[in-house]
């Protein structure tokens, strides 16, 4: 599993646009209103959202990668870390769930959800074996008081009082995936608006949803400027 995970690692994000071009293949619905499929995955979307918001904005996160291998600098073990060792990952797979949801794809969610969560999980170990190799008794010591998916609840609120929130950082870390996967929302739901109310209906709407894409563009530009001149510093 340790090589499979590197495989993953090494091809990630290579593999992981197709299950995003996925979310939009022709599927049998998970409900019957489109409406109910909508609010809940975005309320699980911006759940795993909110997740990596919090786990940026408590902690500096060094992208664990170097030439597309596994790498790391330091141990995090503070933060959210300190409660759960993969905080991103489970925010990335509720986004993902949460598209899936939306998209109303009881395909996706079925086959194409656990899938991903396969390929995390190998991605899990593969790093898992590299921080222990490296940073051996310390790493040992931290899995044992943090768990790999399950968050630990017991002084999680304390954990967030005590540190410093960052919310420029997490604006700045996060604005690229941010943009893509609301904007992938807002074209599902177009889809599916189409597909349920008819073309005229569409018609109608079809301004609003523009007028939704030229926003989230425009924030992406936004954020993009005040990071690359130096305005906005994590």
């Amino acid at each position: 599993m340790v090589k499979f995970g590197n495989l993953v690692f090494h091809y990630r994000n290579f593999l992981f646009p197709v299950f995003y071009a996925m979310l939009f293949i022709p599927s049998p619905p998970i409900f019957s209103n489109y409406v109910i499929a909508i609010i809940l995955g975005l309320v699980i979307a911006f759940k795993g959202e909110a997740i990596r918001g919090i786990t940026i904005g408590l902690v500096y996160i060094i992208r664990a990668g170097r030439q597309r291998r596994i790498y790391a600098e330091g141990l995090f073990t503070n933060g959210i870390y300190a409660h759960c060792r993969n905080p991103l990952y489970i925010g990335n797979i509720l986004i993902l769930l949460g598209l899936g949801v939306v998209a109303n794809s009881l395909i996706f969610v079925v086959i194409c959800v656990p899938l991903f969560i396969f390929l995390y999980q190998a991605i899990v170990i593969a790093e898992e074996d590299f921080l222990q190799g490296k940073f051996g008794d310390a790493y040992i010591e931290f899995k044992s008081s943090s768990n790999r998916w399950f968050p630990r609840l017991k002084g999680l609120v304390s954990t967030v009082r005590e540190m410093r929130f960052n919310w420029k950082r997490v604006f700045i870390e996060e604005y690229n995936s941010t943009y893509l996967w609301m904007t992938g929302a807002v074209l599902l739901i177009m889809r599916n608006y189409r597909l349920r109310e008819g073309s005229e209906a569409f018609e109608i709407m079809l301004p609003y949803f523009v007028a939704l894409l030229v926003l989230l563009l425009l924030c992406y530009f936004l954020i993009r400027y005040l990071k690359k001149s130096g305005r906005w510093k994590g």
